[in-house]
């Protein structure tokens, strides 16, 4: 991790925003509440008509792996863009493989400055979100990595610190619940991580997503003793903290928690393949919560 991670001397992780608040809730922290209810409503009922949410929906244009070999001549992809990923020397790639390839489609991106980009950082869900599915009005640069923590994340953040996005959509926290990380380790590690990208791209809209539930009893994942030992109600309040912290500190929320969930709280089976992950209405339903996210809350 010494070329693309660890700690810059630059960044001290210091509140950059020291002035104090005042008590009064801002207009935006309203509007960012008012936009998550429409949000649950609209994607819940686009699921209960059973409406096909890709039809007529044209690919993304995304930083895929399929691109970025055009500008870096590197000699394999890194990330697949189907719907799954793909067995295969990649997919057997260290942990360094991936922050390394990550760190070659970041120098490619900056050095091409696309317009309205959006980063997509986080662990494998965000890692394996097919770029096909990817909203279309906007260039996506995924920087997912399957089992990545909080931790790791936030010492790779500056790999895309020269890509200049509009906007950064943050998921993390399910792989350090597994690993066993305190609710506390967890959220001071996602204020750093706001703090750092609000620091490093101070123009860029920062929005936190909430961790997504298990299916509980359901769950067919390999670690499926792992998960039943973190009850989703602790997942639940996490988020719920979660939110308070993206209002404190001038980032966006996006709570997709209630879309994902049954009436007992846990990830819907028809939405994922294995109690963990997501199949592609999985990837539906997260799709049209940042398409309608971000027609309503982000900035042209």
């Amino acid at each position: 991790m010494d070329k693309f991670g660890g700690f810059s001397g630059r960044r001290a992780y210091r509140p950059i925003f020291a002035r104090e608040r005042s008590k009064i809730v801002p207009f935006w922290a309203w509007l960012s509440l008012v936009t998550n209810g429409v949000l649950i409503v609209t994607v819940t009922q686009l699921m209960l008509r059973g409406q096909n949410l890709s039809e007529s929906s044209p690919a993304s244009a995304a930083v895929t792996p399929g691109t970025i070999e055009e500008v870096i001549s590197q000699p394999s992809s890194a990330k697949s863009v189907s719907d799954q990923p793909v067995v295969g020397q990649r997919h057997k790639w260290t942990y360094q493989q991936w922050v390394t390839q990550l760190g070659r489609e970041a120098v490619a991106t900056a050095a091409h400055r696309p317009s309205r980009l959006t980063v997509l950082a986080g662990d494998s869900l965000s890692m394996w979100f097919p770029a096909k599915l990817l909203p279309v009005d906007r260039i996506w640069l995924n920087q997912g990595i399957s089992g990545e923590t909080s931790v790791g994340l936030l010492k790779r953040l500056q790999l895309f610190d020269r890509t200049q996005p509009d906007s950064v959509f943050v998921m993390i926290g399910i792989n350090d619940l597994l690993k066993g990380a305190s609710d506390e380790g967890i959220l001071d590690n996602q204020r750093q991580i706001i703090r750092d990208l609000r620091w490093a791209h101070p123009k860029a809209q920062v929005v936190v997503q909430s961790i997504l539930p298990h299916s509980g009893e359901q769950a067919t994942w390999e670690g499926r003793d792992r998960l039943l030992a973190i009850p989703n109600s602790r997942i639940r309040e996490i988020n719920r903290r979660l939110g308070e912290i993206a209002n404190a500190e001038n980032a966006l929320y996006l709570d997709l928690y209630p879309m994902f969930s049954d009436a007992e709280g846990n990830l819907q089976t028809e939405l994922s393949t294995d109690g963990l992950h997501l199949n592609e209405q999985g990837y539906l339903v997260w799709r049209s919560a940042l398409q309608l996210f971000g027609q309503i809350q982000l900035k042209n």
